[in-house]
Parts: structure tokens; sequence; C-alpha cells
């Protein structure tokens, strides 16, 4: 038997999916295999668990575990660097039935996904105030930066979906008044810790442009295109204080 065959054969049966092979069913009979079972499926939804704790606590814990066991179940772990397991679980839930009821819990997920992404990201060192300081002017938005490795940003339209997420890792109380609108958000890294802040469309936008190497014109452009009242200069003061930003490495030969 190839390994390849004696792998796939033993996920299938982690899985709980049926046995294909007389030697899968004798394993499958050992009392010792659904307890191997249980603690597969179980890390897997420990491991969400950890990566989504705002969702969790929007929906109990008792929920997300339900929830987590049918992800764990159709799409398992493909390695064992469980932090990084879970990439796919906001668009899980988005097609999950009994969230249909939950409409904004994707775009939370989606800011659990993003805190995790920006945690494990590569360090880098980014530019700030002193830095636009030193620009001549004359050739300042011809200058192109890049988003650091650690920033992620989003966008929900129809939901305030930072709001929720930043009030509960935040461990604030929501306000009465909430505005029940899109909103956007930015996570960063610029050193140790993880840290976030609102971000607006046209700061999307930017983001958006400077992640695809053009220049910061035409990330400006691209910034009032989406919002033609954005104040560029408070923009930028934001990326550059929260450390959203690197230089372009210039490649010559």
């Amino acid at each position: 038997m190839q390994l390849s065959a004696f792998q796939d054969g033993l996920s299938a049966a982690l899985l709980g999916h049926a046995a294909q092979a007389p030697w899968l069913s004798a394993l499958e009979s050992q009392p010792g295999f659904a307890v191997y079972r249980n603690t597969v499926l179980k890390g897997s939804i420990d491991a969400l668990q950890a990566s989504y704790p705002t969702v969790c606590q929007l929906v109990g814990e008792e929920w997300f575990r339900a929830a987590a066991a049918v992800y764990a179940r159709t799409q398992p772990p493909v390695d064992g660097l469980l932090m990084e397991y879970g990439a796919g679980f906001a668009d899980f839930l988005a097609g999950f039935e009994p969230a249909a009821e939950l409409p904004y819990l994707p775009a939370v997920a989606r800011l659990d996904r993003c805190w995790t992404e920006c945690h494990l990201a590569a360090d880098a060192t980014a530019v700030g105030q002193e830095w636009l300081a030193q620009q001549s002017p004359d050739t300042l938005h011809l200058v192109p930066l890049r988003p650091h490795p650690a920033a992620r940003w989003a966008w929900c339209d129809a939901h305030p979906a930072y709001a929720l997420w930043q009030s509960h890792r935040e461990g604030l109380a929501l306000p009465d008044s909430l505005d029940w609108c899109g909103d956007g958000a930015l996570l960063t890294r610029p050193h140790a810790e993880v840290t976030w802040r609102a971000l607006t469309r046209a700061g999307v936008a930017f983001l958006d442009a400077c992640a695809q190497g053009l220049t910061l014109e035409a990330a400006a452009t691209n910034a009032l295109d989406t919002d033609p009242t954005a104040d560029l200069a408070g923009l930028m003061g934001c990326l550059l204080d929260a450390g959203a930003l690197i230089p372009t490495v210039s490649r010559t030969g």
C-alpha cells in the first residue's frame, strides 16, 4: 500500500467517513480508535475557538463548538500548524443555515481571521511621520508605498462588523445608539502587539491601491474615487501612525 493511500484512508476514517477498505473497517472497530477520532476532532474545534474568540462570544460556546465540528468534518486541518487552521471559516458561516439569522457573523469572523494573520505575519520596519517630513513635496506623489506584511484591512457594507468586533475584543458595552451601517477596520502589528482601529472606505481603497504597487498619487485618486469628501491628509496620518505602510524596495539589474 502506498503511504498516500494509507494517509487518505486514515484521514477519512478519523472524520467519520465510511470506510472503503477492509483494513479501515478493522481499524475503526478497535476500541481506542473512537478515542483517537474524538481527540482529533476536539483539537480542531479548540483551534477554531482560539482563532475566532469574537464569534464565540457572540454566539455562545455551545453554538460555536457545534458549528466548528461541522466545519472540521468538512474542512479538516491539512497540517499540524493548528494556529493557521480555519482560513475558510468565515465563508463557511456565510453558507451555514443556522447562522442565517446572524448575517453580520461572517464579517466579524473575517476580522478574527485578520487578527490571526496579523499576529503570524512577517516583521518589517514601518514608515512613520518622520519619513513623511523628509520627503520632497515635488516627488512625494510619485513614491509607492506598500502595506506592512502584518497589515490587514476590511470593509463591511451592510453591518457594523468592526464596532461589534471591537466591543467584544475590548470588553466594551455596545452603545445604545449604534448605527446599523457598514464600517471598516485596520489591524496592524508594527511592533510586538496587534493593534486595531476604525478605517474609512476611502482608507480601504487607498490600501488596496498600495497593495497593487501604485504610487501615492494613484492611491489618493483611488481613495477620492471612493469618497470625494475623504480627508487625505488625515488618512495618511492615520496609516503612518498605525504602522501600516513600508517602503517599496527598488530592484536593479
